[in-house]
């Protein structure tokens, strides 16, 4: 690991003189490059650096050991050295796995409500809530690019773009089955339902990423519709892509210009073509290991939010928390950072 870990502060420190030439910082395509791969490899070097220092700290330490007046202080700065030594090769080893190739990448959100009728479409109105408030506290940017709404104000389904650094790798376990126990509005009796809403996260990908034919796709235009007043476009700008190999569709009816349509249905049709085939490469994968969360898994309950008890449990990693309002209000970062940390976990076990 430590040759690895020279290589990488090598490629660091070259970098880092490439992007002080003229040559270089005159040319804004390849900074951009220089400057994305430097801030991947920082961390990396930054922790590096810090094992390097402790086990230097730890070595002339050692030498001290044998000064009877010094073994004291020199035992304790040994063994300090030394925890710090193995605390900077755990965050390496996390931080030299593979990454997600997509974790930088903006994400495209779909919400269908499920099982449940009005109530389904009630909750995913309150999940699309929740998403929006937590990219809010993110600082990313959100954009509908269609939505299917309800006479009471729930949502049948939406899909818009969320848009932020890291967004994708924060987001992606997301995506699966989410059910709710609670009594819905509209119940007279007091009784809890349960529900579910579907939630598929999926990496935004540009056309050199995936190359879709115009052969095999038909086009429509048509008039937006939505629960009426003035949400309904006059004008045909609303935009229908259908690839014709798969069956899939794509509706995209929030901008007024047709254009603006067009173009991000055809980037919401890429990736989901492309997360449907990187789909199937992990299901074989897990097939052979079964050891992602949130892969392979994405049409089975993911996680319960029961109102009545005030919980939130996410089934993959068995974790409850009891605090369903402040989530519902868009505070996911334990429930992200504990899946982030199971993933990790997995794949550590992996490597060994």
């Amino acid at each position: 690991m430590l040759d690895k870990l020279r290589k990488i502060e090598e490629k660091y420190i070259e970098n880092q003189a490439l992007m002080e030439t003229q040559e270089v910082y005159s040319a804004p395509e390849r900074y951009s490059a220089l400057a994305k791969e430097q801030k991947e490899l920082q961390p990396v070097v930054e922790t590096y650096r810090r094992l390097v220092k402790y086990n230097e700290a730890a070595e002339e330490a050692k030498e001290l050991l044998g000064d009877p007046e010094m073994r004291d202080m020199a035992r304790e700065e040994l063994e300090s050295a030394r925890l710090e030594a193995e605390r900077a090769e755990e965050e390496l080893k996390i931080l030299l796995l593979p990454r997600d190739p997509n974790d930088d990448k903006n994400v495209i959100f779909e919400i269908r409500g499920g099982v449940g009728g009005d109530e389904a479409a009630m909750f995913a109105a309150d999940l699309y809530r929740m998403y929006m408030m937590y990219a809010e506290s993110r600082g990313w940017k959100t954009e509908i690019a269609g939505i299917n709404e309800t006479e009471l104000g729930g949502i049948k389904e939406i899909s818009f773009v969320v848009e932020g650094d890291g967004a994708y790798s924060r987001l992606k376990f997301e995506s699966g089955v989410h059910r709710v126990q609670r009594v819905p509005e509209t119940e007279t009796s007091g009784r809890i339902h349960t529900s579910t809403v579907t939630v598929a996260v999926l990496p935004e990908v540009g056309e050199v990423e995936f190359h879709l034919d115009p052969a095999e796709l038909q086009i429509d235009t048509f008039r937006s519709t939505g629960a009426g007043g003035q949400k309904v476009n006059k004008t045909e700008s609303a935009i229908r892509i259908t690839h014709l190999p798969t069956g899939t569709v794509v509706e995209c009816q929030d901008e007024r210009s047709q254009y603006k349509n067009k173009d991000r249905a055809m980037k919401i049709l890429a990736s989901r073509l492309y997360e449907a085939e990187r789909r199937k490469q992990e299901e074989a994968i897990a097939r052979e290991r079964r050891s992602q969360v949130g892969t392979g898994m994405r049409n089975e309950r993911i996680r319960t939010y029961n109102f009545p008890q005030g919980r939130v449990t996410d089934h993959r990693i068995n974790l409850t928390l009891y605090k369903i309002e402040a989530i519902m209000n868009g505070d996911l970062d334990e429930l992200i950072d504990a899946l982030i940390t199971a993933d990790r976990a997995e794949k550590l076990r992996g490597e060994e």
